[in-house]
């Protein structure tokens, strides 16, 4: 996935031309160790727990941790009415998220190998790990480090940063099977959905932004359910609808809070 993401960020790079400056590629490196860190805790997690389980709790604990870091830290909202619907919003999409993970005790199946203690777990430094490379990337570095830059910029030294957060995560023993140039388009896909959502971020502020691009989960926890083959009973199919359905008000409530900017 990171060598697709590299190809994808040089073919930008040699399309666009940025200027690159060793501070840039620094920031941007960076990123992408802290990016490699949040991935690989990311896929423990649904080792452990199961995609439609890990997928909603790690959307949900980036929501909650992003947004309020951008709500509180960054002064992103600055009217009433912002703060009112805001966290009606987020509330309602965090429910919706636990609506999703969770689960029908009578579901033998889904316990079957499950390890919650090693996935929250790895839960835990996989959100950190993707809320900061964003602050980073959006907040920080012109705040601390007086260094602004576009998004198209900073992509490549951020995919020399995955590469190598992969290499050490995989102690440098990363065999070059079919399945790693397979998974380069996923790399190159996960390129395009980066971009928008770090220009999401850098136009309408880490708490919409945040929001917005964890609704992925919905694709997430229909597609562990319908093509990784994961069980469902009737009554945990409810949680997921009802949860979907929350996802939706949750999303259409932060255009709102948007627009009263």
């Amino acid at each position: 996935m990171t060598l697709g993401a590299f190809v994808f960020a040089l073919v930008v790079f040699l399309f666009r031309m940025p200027t690159l400056t060793w501070q840039i590629f620094l920031i941007g490196f960076i990123g992408g160790l802290l990016w490699a860190i949040g991935q690989f805790g990311q896929f423990n997690s649904m080792k452990y727990m199961g995609v439609s389980v890990a997928s909603p709790l790690s959307s949900g604990s980036q929501l909650v941790i992003g947004g309020l870091i951008g709500v509180f830290a960054f002064h992103e909202w600055t009217k009433q009415i912002q703060f009112i619907l805001g966290f009606i919003a987020m509330a309602v999409l965090v429910v919706g998220f636990y609506f999703s993970a969770k689960r029908d005790p009578e579901n033998a199946v889904v316990e079957e190998g499950r390890n919650y203690t090693k996935g929250l777990t790895a839960l835990t430094y996989s959100t950190l790990g993707y809320v900061v490379y964003v602050i980073l990337f959006n907040n920080l570095s012109a705040l601390w480090f007086n260094v602004h830059f576009d998004t198209l910029t900073i992509i490549l030294p951020m995919s020399v940063g995955m590469i190598f957060g992969a290499l050490v995560m995989g102690r440098f023993k990363i065999k070059m099977e079919k399945y790693v140039y397979q998974n380069m388009i996923v790399g190159a896909m996960w390129g395009v959905g980066n971009i928008f959502m770090l220009m999401a971020a850098s136009a309408a502020g880490n708490a919409i932004a945040f929001s917005f691009s964890q609704l992925g989960v919905i694709i997430s926890t229909i597609g562990g359910i319908l093509f990784l083959g994961e069980k469902k009973t009737k009554k945990e199919l409810v949680y997921v609808g009802i949860g979907i359905v929350l996802f939706v008000a949750g999303a259409i409530l932060l255009a709102i809070v948007k627009s009263k900017g």
